[in-house]
């Protein structure tokens, strides 16, 4: 398959090792996101990008949480699957996210994802597409089940997004108590 030479999609493809067996006229836009743009695996290097991301998002620099969670993916976890979206060799978008074999006392293997930031100077650009496409196939190749992730009731714009890519509520209530 041909690929933009501007995009540096052609360097260090996740699946370069699979046949594509795809029609060039198809309109498999899963497959097509993430052929346009690099997405890699996370780097311990990668910090500061998303933080720069993440602020441009929020308004605040949680640096110290970004430092946790880039610990928790790269270092505490068996399974790394967080990925970066590159366009023009600079980090655009972020997928945080690891492979739990179960909790409460059941076996099963779930993918969480934690995190996931696109800069707001790629919305819309197929940047979430193609984090969540190549997320689904590393799970998928790991034989992951199931994956969940939590959203805030009022964030539309992200419940939309996981929406159409077949994200469903799940049949659990979150609880919590505020300690005063």
């Amino acid at each position: 398959m041909a690929l933009p030479e501007n995009t540096g999609a052609n360097r260090h493809r996740m699946d370069s090792d699979i046949s594509d067996y795809s029609a060039t006229d198809g309109d498999d836009f899963e497959a097509l996101s993430r052929d346009e743009y690099l997405v890699r695996s996370m780097r311990a290097d990668d910090l500061d990008d998303l933080i720069r991301i993440d602020t441009k998002l929020t308004g605040h620099n949680r640096r110290d949480y970004f430092q946790a969670k880039l610990k928790e993916v790269m270092v505490e976890t068996g399974v790394r699957v967080s990925l970066v979206c590159e366009i023009d060799d600079r980090p655009a978008g972020y997928i945080m996210a690891r492979v739990d074999f179960g909790e409460f006392g059941r076996t099963e293997t779930t993918a969480v994802i934690d995190t996931l930031g696109v800069d707001p100077g790629y919305a819309h650009k197929g940047v979430a597409h193609a984090l969540m496409s190549q997320l689904m196939i590393n799970l998928n190749a790991l034989h992951v089940e199931r994956i969940r992730t939590t959203v805030a009731w009022n964030n539309h714009q992200l419940l939309d997004f996981l929406g159409h890519q077949g994200f469903r509520p799940a049949q659990q209530l979150a609880l919590r108590k505020i300690i005063k």
